[in-house]
């Protein structure tokens, strides 16, 4: 998936960091995540799922 063209926003738990997590919002409404490290790769998921990704690694 291309990354251009999305507007990437940093979150703010990667604050000062190097090693950022991006999140955008797809025309189609999946959201998309990122490493800044690695932009070119994108996992895509519903906010259900991010969600649920959140809850499991807030443990």
């Amino acid at each position: 998936m291309s990354t251009a063209g999305h507007r990437w926003q940093k979150s703010s738990f990667s604050a000062q960091a190097s090693n950022c997590i991006n999140v955008a919002r797809a025309s189609d409404g999946w959201l998309l995540l990122r490493e800044s490290d690695a932009p070119d790769t994108v996992i895509t998921l519903s906010a259900t799922a991010l969600r649920a990704l959140l809850c499991v690694l807030a443990r």
